[in-house]
């Protein structure tokens, strides 16, 4: 995804709170402020219907937690049943029907193992749900960020963008195995409870639900105000991954210029927000159990000491409680408070979920790469007949970089595109392969207007040679095949022979299979951009882009490397954008981009004669040769 990144042009800013924005104190330098809460609502109904993706196992889910449900509520009936089996008699003595008794017993050990065991089926059947949940969500937001324009990769952090794939999505399984089971059990135990508490008494059923109005108002004023902490943490986090990837990535230039310190001093900040984040996200996550469990012990203190009145001074409104029922009651009105409890115990981890589920969908919600193309064309038929005409174009708005370009490229010409940096060169490139839209004006390939090809068919009919090399940690050969997936290997030892990288391939121990590292990094500058180039011999392209592809080799390796793009461009039309103007000397046309318009267009000599514009960038670059 980096071939779209140009170098002319300063990416847009990106908005500090959107995908780790970079924000005062510099690249690594990120602050991310409290953001108000979103649609939580909707947030969770997108993540149910992930969940619900995997009907059977939630049904097979909500039958056990039904099961386990019924035997956890039958317990405090059965207790109630066995203590009142115990009786006294008119002389104050004891009566204990102990064959009763034994059965309401065994009937309770029999409960308990079924309920131990579906306890453990639970287990397995949640941690189904919870992967086969995040392996669809997954899925989807990285085919999403392989549809994601450019422009978007250009203006968020990678490592923002890659901890909502991995931390977000983490947090999302965790919640959906550790929750989803214990939110069915809590709905299933309060109706099972309440109902069972107007079984016994519609009047202790009544006092049990007097705490209900005081919890609502509490959690629902404790979840609004916790939450903003949860999303700040969400996105500090990702934040912080960005500057990690940003450290690792550009670790050469801070360790020459000295700034390690200055790094780790950014980096120290930035987890210290993260910290701090945290302790308010944990500690004000950590109040909400505390006071149900308040609330919760306020309404067993209510039923015990009404129970208890009532057992002593009967009425006609709760006549005939025994002892064994006010027990019972005292159960079930814990099991009545236990679902909030422990709802309110996993608010944190629920938060941090969906505060990563809104991270998620914010990417998914993100508008593809536009594709308009319906004509079919064949790769084989294009024949590169190129024309930009009264190009307008701005990363910015009111920061324009082309501006009523115009460009005729023939079949099988040699065009090499000059100018000084920032004046549009690599963003003629990012137009024709459709990285960015133009805002003006028309682009053509024989003719056709390119938002009517399918922009596969139009990349697949050009070859990019970029400065900055894309290899993959993978074999040679698979980096090299990758121009040609269906390449066979003597087209792909022929590709490596035409761009002079057989030579120190097979001088390596594995030769084509040796393991490239991250970036190829075990291999020379050099190295990598003869596979690069080998990569473009093989995909055999129409159309060949070269922005700046031996500027990073020697002398010599250079002088191979012409030779071989000669036999390369053979055919083709080639669009070579160039700083070292010595490598374009032999181009049909050379055109002169200033102020993102073309200044002048010719060949070599005939520039030089004019004494413009490229006789000024020719003289600039030679004059120490001369002297």
């Amino acid at each position: 995804m980096n071939n779209g990144q140009r170098k002319d042009q300063t990416p847009p800013k990106m908005p500090d709170m959107r995908g780790g924005g970079r924000g005062p104190g510099g690249p690594m330098g990120a602050r991310v402020n409290a953001e108000k809460p979103k649609n939580t609502w909707n947030t969770l109904m997108r993540l149910l219907k992930y969940i619900g993706k995997s009907k059977l196992l939630v049904i097979a889910l909500i039958v056990i937690m039904a099961v386990v449900t019924v035997s956890d509520l039958a317990g405090p009936a059965l207790q109630g049943a066995a203590i009142n089996t115990i009786s006294v008699e008119s002389d104050g003595s004891l009566s204990v029907d102990f064959g009763a008794m034994l059965g309401y017993l065994g009937a309770m050990a029999v409960l308990f193992i079924i309920s131990a065991f579906l306890g453990f089926m639970q287990g397995i059947i949640a941690a189904k749900l919870s992967q086969n949940t995040v392996y669809t969500m997954r899925n989807d937001l990285f085919a999403k960020i392989s549809r994601l324009p450019i422009k978007y990769t250009d203006t968020h952090k990678h490592g923002d963008i890659m901890s909502r794939m991995t931390n977000d999505v983490e947090n999302v399984s965790n919640a959906v195995s550790q929750s989803i089971a214990s939110l069915i059990s809590s709905i299933l135990t309060l109706i099972g409870a309440f109902v069972m508490m107007v079984y016994y008494s519609w009047v202790m059923a009544l006092i049990a639900c007097i705490t209900i109005p005081l919890t609502i108002t509490v959690s629902a004023n404790l979840a609004k105000f916790m939450r903003k902490y949860f999303v700040k943490r969400q996105k500090l986090l990702g934040t912080l991954n960005g500057e990690v990837e940003e450290m690792v990535t550009s670790y050469k230039t801070v360790v020459a210029y000295g700034k390690e310190k200055k790094a780790i001093d950014e980096f120290t900040a930035t987890s210290g927000e993260f910290k701090k984040a945290s302790i308010l996200a944990r500690v004000w996550g950590s109040i909400m159990g505390p006071c149900m469990n308040f609330l919760g012990n306020l309404q067993y203190v209510l039923i015990a000491a009404f129970g208890g009145f009532f057992v002593l001074n009967p009425n006609p409104l709760v006549p005939s409680l025994m002892l064994g029922d006010i027990h019972s009651m005292l159960q079930y009105s814990k099991k009545f408070t236990r679902p909030v409890n422990e709802i309110a115990n996993q608010y944190a981890s629920i938060l941090t979920a969906l505060a990563g589920a809104e991270r998620i969908f914010e990417i998914m919600d993100s508008a593809d790469e536009i594709d308009e193309g319906v004509e079919e064309v064949r790769i084989e038929d294009i024949e590169g007949n190129i024309r930009f005409e009264g190009i307008d174009f701005a990363y910015e708005a009111d920061e324009p970089v082309l501006k009523g370009l115009d460009l005729w490229l023939k079949k099988g010409q040699k065009i090499a595109i000059v100018g000084a940096t920032g004046s549009g060169k690599t963003t003629v490139v990012n137009l024709l392969t459709r990285f960015y839209e133009v805002d003006k004006g028309v682009i053509t390939i024989d003719g056709k207007d390119i938002t009517t090809i399918p922009k596969d068919t139009l990349r697949r009919s050009i070859a990019i040679v970029l400065q900055d090399t894309v290899l993959f940690s993978d074999t040679i050969r698979a980096n090299i095949k990758y121009g040609r997936l269906d390449a066979t290997d003597d087209e792909m030892r022929a590709a490596a022979a035409l761009a002079k990288a057989d030579t120190f391939i097979e001088r390596l121990p594995d030769g084509y299979d040796t393991m490239l590292a991250e970036s190829g990094s075990n291999l020379s500058q050099g190295q990598r951009q003869l596979l690069s180039i080998a990569r473009a011999v093989l995909a055999d392209p129409k159309i060949l882009i070269l922005d700046e592809a031996t500027s990073s080799v020697d002398t010599r390796t250079e002088m191979h490397i012409q030779q071989a793009m000669v036999a390369l461009m053979e055919n083709r039309t080639s669009l070579i954008i160039a700083h070292r103007l010595s490598t374009i000397r032999d181009a049909d046309k050379i055109v002169v981009i200033k102020d993102g318009r073309v200044a002048e267009a010719g060949n070599h000599e005939e520039l030089l004669s004019l004494g413009g514009e490229y006789h000024k960038l020719y003289s600039n670059q030679f004059a120490g040769i001369a002297t």
